[in-house]
């Protein structure tokens, strides 16, 4: 249910399960061998990412690490990525493992409410009466432009 990769020492793919290739477009046999960082990361994203898996690949794993991840037909996937090393059996550090979760929805949420309490903000800010409110212990806690127009 979480979309998995892996990447070889070189930031190569060599891991692509089902979900990666449902939620990007692409499937195991197009991504294979390419650069994971320089072939779907965008650019903007591209350094922060490396480090992330640079990091890794030395040892320092990554937990809750948000990226976004375009897919085939250019849409942009929020993922939030745990980066784990992967050692070969004698210790060896041959790669990284990362498991992922989709967030796009939830980040489209967050942005929806962020828009509609600014809209909200707005609406009482320009109101034509007197809006104010208090909070639980009796204090002022709200107080728009026409309630200080009129005291």
């Amino acid at each position: 249910n979480a979309p998995i990769f892996g990447i070889d020492a070189q930031g190569r793919i060599n891991e692509w399960n089902n979900k990666s290739a449902e939620i990007t477009g692409f499937s195991s046999q197009e991504v294979v061998g390419r650069d994971l960082v320089q072939d779907f990361i965008t650019e903007e994203y591209q350094g922060s990412v490396k480090e992330v898996f640079d990091n890794a690949l030395k040892g320092r794993e990554a937990a809750n690490f948000e990226f976004p991840l375009y897919t085939k037909d250019k849409r942009r996937v929020d993922v939030l990525l745990n980066a784990t090393t992967r050692r070969d059996v004698s210790g060896v550090v041959v790669g990284v493992i990362g498991v992922g979760q989709d967030i796009t929805e939830r980040k489209q949420v967050e942005i929806e409410k962020t828009r509609v309490a600014q809209e909200l903000q707005t609406f009482i800010d320009t109101a034509n009466a007197p809006i104010f409110g208090i909070d639980a212990k009796g204090l002022v806690n709200e107080w728009n432009n026409k309630a200080v127009e009129i005291t």
